[in-house]
């Protein structure tokens, strides 16, 4: 009689491609490309009355997956349950296990932090029994995100709208943009001046500027003209002097490796992806991507963490490979270690490289684009993180006239430390330019050439940026870090947020949702409560509480909460009002306002009936129209591809499908462009009388088969956009999706 052999099931099939290479022929590793059981979609599928007892039911749509994983689990002698190293992992596995029903002498769960051949056998090697205690925790939150969004959603229907939904963790993130946007609103700008001096040695050559400090025994604001020209009067009577010089090496050290929240962030500033595409990415990385010569290699550790935690292993690696490449110099002496914070599970490393001697560029060639800028980005952070402190010679001026303190700093890198290999970007990226001091001693007399004053006010906080967000609900420990990333993808699909550039805005719909929860249920968008609750599934997790006592608490306050509400909004239809537009109606001349339909927001004339115009929604773009200097606008044209083009495009016609960026030539000063289409692309200037103007040829186009360029300029006029556009044309499905921009004769086109 033939030997079973064993089966693996992993989520997909990139991982099990990647785990299949480390196996031997006794192991057939087969891919379940997910759950493979759920609540039904058509009904609550939760039993509140009896113990919350869920309806877990088939996936529908995996019905040939089910079939044959059936038909593998009989013909194998053990199956080895290999999903993801997290909660939801967890209860996948539980959930092929009781679907497969797999006896427990026959069923053996493992996992891996890093999918490389050490780690992949190691586990193998060393199973364990499914751990229902982190099963608990996920079924706890998975039925009460059901309860809350099928008791709550058909409220919203029948009040607001239909294909409404509310989440216990969107609503939170939904009410955070409002809140921030409401600051924003009652923000009452402050006052404020800037008085520099720009002083000369009297001894030796050279000039510097000092910026207003206050005076020896404190600092001081100036918040009006008066108490600037008072200053002024003072020191335009009285010399100044060298005060106090003080000169010292100030240390700067690395940041942590990431943890799934700050390479979100980090991703969203540095690489400019979306959490959710970056955390696709990593997947990939996680799972295995083919490296020429060397296979399937997975080349991160797991993605979804929140612990800073890093091997002894790894540790190692790090300082034989600093030590070899950059100097015995650039490592501290000790390994750095990072202290993660107080509610973290700390179930997995942080994420770092699986092994560090791999670096970006010696396997570029075998990643696409994004996924090399993302394994480069977790690779150099890992590095740095275990490299010695930046040291930088720092300088503090202090000059002194009438009492008055002016302070003048400049520092230099004198050793560059971890930044040889990477350093942290800010969501602030305007950086002040330190210009050098001359050598000066105390008490050494100084000139006055010139004062600078200058009003400014108070800025409100800023937006949140998807980035920024994420922080937000991290420190306040809204969600955790596997939900970051659909939570905000989520509260964008529902349109209760549009990004505009960069930053998260509100619409009226959100505002008027945000509106009803904070009124009718207090509880379900208070940030401290959802803290609570994450706190609560951590406590089942650790088997210090049991799931259903949590869901028992949460839902007799809810069910009263619910049944308050319905009666109090009896016979209640809450209007979201329109958000008006700077768009005027090509017909009639009126604002238009932006409108929801099934294929998205568009631009309608508020007139309806009389007026039915209706037209795509534009975004601004950065810079001005090369023709004519008015907007550029970012449009869709019959055929579904994107293109950018002048705000009066009909009677200037300057039309591209290259993107506006916003810097300008520095020759020229006119709005330069780069090639559309995703990674970076080095901008370039169009303007044909400028110096650094770039041919059409040299932009890095791709090149078209030669059979292809007879009929390319044909196909371009079928796809030149059209001015008159609808929303009916434009908003249906786009070919968009798939490609982002049409086979053309590159170049702009008028």
């Amino acid at each position: 009689m033939a030997i079973k052999s064993n089966l693996v099931i992993v989520e997909s099939p990139a991982k099990a491609k990647t785990i299949g290479k480390y196996l031997g022929s006794n192991f057939k590793v087969a891919a379940s490309m997910g759950h493979l059981r759920d609540l039904p979609k058509s009904k609550l599928g939760v039993d509140v009355d009896n113990g919350f007892t869920p309806d877990y039911q088939p996936v529908k749509a995996r019905e040939s997956t089910i079939k044959e994983l059936r038909k593998a689990v009989k013909e194998s002698a053990n199956v080895y349950l290999a999903t993801d190293p997290d909660r939801e992992g967890e209860a996948i596995s539980w959930h092929l296990k009781e679907l497969l029903k797999l006896p427990e002498s026959k069923a053996f769960r493992v996992t891996f932090n890093e999918i490389t051949q050490k780690v992949v056998k190691s586990a193998i090697e060393n199973p364990r029994p499914i751990d229902m205690d982190l099963v608990d925790a996920q079924q706890a939150r998975r039925i009460l995100d059901r309860i809350v969004g099928y008791k709550l959603s058909p409220l919203l229907w029948k009040k607001i709208r239909r294909g409404l939904s509310a989440g216990r963790v969107q609503s939170v993130a939904s009410r955070m943009v409002v809140d921030r946007e409401n600051e924003i609103r009652d923000f009452i700008p402050e006052e404020y001046w800037i008085l520099s001096a720009d002083l000369s040695p009297a001894a030796n050559p050279g000039k510097f500027t000092a910026l207003y400090h206050g005076t020896k025994e404190k600092k001081v604001e100036l918040k009006s003209e008066k108490d600037v020209l008072a200053v002024i009067n003072d020191i335009e009577k009285s010399p100044f002097s060298v005060h106090q010089v003080k000169r010292s090496n100030k240390k700067r050290s690395a940041s942590p490796p990431f943890i799934t929240s700050t390479l979100q962030q980090e991703a969203s500033r540095r690489l400019g992806m979306a959490p959710r595409r970056a955390m696709s990415i990593a997947q990939q990385l996680y799972e295995g991507v083919d490296i020429a010569g060397k296979g399937t290699i997975g080349l991160i550790t797991y993605m979804r963490t929140d612990s800073l935690r890093i091997s002894a292993e790894a540790v190692a690696d790090a300082k034989s490979f600093i030590e070899s490449t950059y100097g015995p110099e650039y490592y501290p002496g000790s390994p750095n270690v990072y202290k993660s914070k107080g509610s973290a599970q700390d179930a997995h490393e942080a994420i770092r490289p699986s092994s560090v001697m791999m670096t970006p560029d010696s396997i570029k060639s075998s990643l696409s684009n994004d996924q090399y800028r993302m394994y480069r980005m977790i690779w150099s952070r890992f590095t740095a993180s275990q490299m010695a402190p930046a040291v930088y010679d720092s300088v503090t001026v202090d000059s002194i006239s009438a009492g008055h303190i002016f302070r003048a700093n400049h520092s230099v890198n004198i050793f560059s430390g971890f930044t040889a290999v990477y350093e942290e970007q800010t969501d602030d990226d305007k950086e002040v330019k330190q210009s050098a001091l001359p050598d000066l001693k105390e008490n050494d007399p100084l000139k006055l050439e010139d004062v600078n004053k200058e009003q400014k006010y108070t800025q409100p906080a800023s937006r949140f940026t998807e980035a920024t967000l994420i922080k937000a609900m991290e420190d306040s420990g809204v969600g955790r870090p596997s939900t970051y990333a659909p939570t905000i993808s989520t509260i964008m699909d529902r349109e209760y947020v549009v990004k505009e550039g960069k930053f998260l805005r509100p619409t009226p719909l959100g505002e008027v949702v945000v509106n009803l929860m904070k009124e009718r249920f207090t509880d379900i968008v208070d940030v401290m409560f959802t803290a609570r609750m994450e706190e609560q599934l951590d406590s089942v997790e650790k088997g210090k509480d049991n799931w259903k006592h949590v869901l028992s608490g949460f839902y007799s306050g809810f069910s009263n909460t619910l049944q308050e509400a319905e009666t109090a909004l009896e016979g209640e239809r809450i209007k979201v009002p329109d958000e008006v537009s700077d768009e005027l109606c090509d017909l009639c001349g009126k604002q238009m306002v932006i409108k929801s339909g099934r294929f998205g927001r568009f631009l309608a004339c508020p007139g309806y009936p009389d007026c039915s115009f209706t037209k795509p929604l534009v975004i601004e773009m950065p810079g001005k129209c090369p023709k004519c200097g008015m907007r550029i606008l970012k449009r869709t044209s019959k055929n579904g591809y994107t293109f950018y083009a002048c705000e009066h495009l009909k009677e200037c016609g300057f039309m591209t499908w290259d993107v506006p960026v916003a810097d300008n030539c520095p020759e020229c000063g006119q709005t330069m462009f780069k090639p559309s289409g995703r990674g970076a692309k080095k901008p370039f200037c169009i303007n044909e009388k400028c110096k650094n103007f770039l041919p059409e040829d040299k932009r890095g186009y791709r090149r078209k088969p030669k059979e292809e360029e007879a009929g390319a300029e044909t196909k371009d006029l079928k796809t030149k956009p059209s001015a008159k556009s609808t929303v009916k044309k434009t908003t249906k499905k786009s070919p968009a999706r798939k490609k982002t921009t049409p086979k053309r004769k590159p170049g702009t086109v008028k």
